[in-house]
């Protein structure tokens, strides 16, 4: 089904001490209309000038990510940014009274809590989500991340140490607002008890404190109180890499696998991403493109437009005129498109996918060996347009599950699951 983007129903503030700077701040969220995007205001500064939450306009990435327009910086967006970007939110203005959002306890639960507490609401313009059709790969010594086609975004992530109390730590997570707030969002910024007197040398971190940071020592960590979760460091290593994600200002669908990285290497890897995602829309197949793959004519053919495909997944669409043949007798008077015709369309779909996933498909066929599960919601009448969806669940030896819906509008009008075979001509 359709998602649409995504903002906040009313303005709310959040206020603090910023991480590295150390400097009192008030972090203001606004709506934002549609495809307004992701962006800071500097209110402290004359003519409140904006900084777009882009992947172009990094500036530093030592201990957190600067970003930064003509001279007008914003340190350590990160964590904010995973806050927006895990709860599905497109749209978005954040007033910032100073150069950097508040630390607050060092996690990105403040952040969404207060998202949440202003509501989110749906808008009028569709999320117009980019996928990739091939893994994209970024290695820096022992530093790996990949990017692999999906049907949906997840992380996985992996975190070595030679401290025995972190060692290494592993987790694989979809990002959903309700995995986000539960699972990632309460994992705290972390460094180790050695470093703290070389960053504070560097100017950095003169707002930490064990209020708002765990602290590594050589027995454990210097904090009051347990840790959030056994593997509350690699779950923070998702936040700072969904807010460097963050930057690319689109939604996606893809699966992320990543490998000790850091902010440095996050924002390479993601600069490579960019060149390689696409827009849906892309790969959109009109009727000239379906007569090359799909065998199917007239009066058979019922698809006539494919307007999303991946690797295991297809949208679309069969405009339904009272032209059809089938309303002359189903029936006169009362047309209505027959149960077995809506169940073949969604089959033509599939087998698009089928046959764009062969070699040579001209000399192939798709034979349909069973149909399971259909059920029929809503008749489908002249002026309808039907969606239909389907997921590959398996494809092996030729032979393919598969599972499909079909909608008019947001009405859900019919469910089937599809085996099929691909065989020669």
């Amino acid at each position: 089904m359709d998602e649409f983007q995504k903002t906040i129903a009313r303005e709310t503030s959040i206020s603090g001490i910023g991480l590295h700077t150390g400097v009192a701040t008030t972090l203001t969220f606004k709506p934002a209309p549609e495809n307004a995007g992701v962006k800071f205001v500097r209110s402290d500064l004359s003519g409140r000038p904006e900084v777009k939450a882009d992947i172009d306009w990094v500036l530093e990435t030592d201990r957190g990510t600067t970003i930064s327009a003509d001279g007008v910086k914003i340190h350590t967006v990160e964590h904010v940014l995973a806050a927006i970007i895990g709860l599905g939110i497109d749209n978005l203005i954040m007033e910032v009274s100073s150069s950097e959002p508040p630390v607050a306890d060092g996690s990105s639960l403040p952040f969404a809590e207060a998202l949440i507490e202003a509501g989110i609401v749906e808008q009028e313009e569709k999320k117009d989500y980019h996928f990739i059709e091939h893994p994209v790969s970024f290695t820096e010594g022992d530093i790996q991340i990949v990017a692999a086609p999906s049907d949906t975004f997840t992380v996985s992530f992996l975190i070595h140490y030679s401290h025995s109390f972190v060692g290494s730590q592993y987790i694989h997570l979809p990002i959903s607002p309700d995995i986000f707030v539960s699972q990632i969002a309460l994992a705290r910024t972390y460094c180790f008890e050695e470093d703290v007197q070389k960053l504070k040398r560097k100017g950095l971190i003169k707002g930490g404190s064990l209020e708002n940071a765990i602290v590594i020592s050589k027995e454990g960590i210097l904090n009051d109180g347990p840790l959030r979760f056994s593997d509350e460091f690699v779950r923070h290593k998702i936040i700072d890499f969904l807010g460097d994600f963050a930057l690319l200002g689109v939604p996606v669908r893809l699966r992320i696998i990543s490998a000790k990285s850091g902010h440095r290497t996050n924002v390479k890897f993601l600069q490579l991403l960019r060149k390689a995602l696409r827009k849906k829309e892309a790969f959109q197949f009109d009727i000239l493109r379906i007569l090359d793959i799909m065998p199917h004519r007239y009066p058979f053919l019922l698809v006539d437009r494919i307007v999303e495909l991946q690797q295991n997944r297809v949208v679309g669409i069969k405009n339904v005129t009272i032209n059809e043949p089938f309303f002359q007798g189903h029936f006169p008077g009362h047309p209505i498109m027959p149960g077995v015709l809506i169940v073949e369309a969604m089959a033509q779909v599939g087998g698009f996918l089928l046959l764009h996933s062969v070699d040579q498909p001209d000399n192939k066929l798709v034979y349909f060996l069973g149909i399971d599960d259909v059920r029929f919601r809503k008749p489908v009448r002249p002026g309808d347009q039907l969606r239909f969806e389907l997921n590959m669940l398996k494809f092996k030896g030729m032979i393919c599950k598969m599972e499909g819906s079909a909608y008019v509008g947001d009405n859900l009008v019919c469910q089937a699951k599809l085996l099929a075979k691909v065989v020669e001509k």
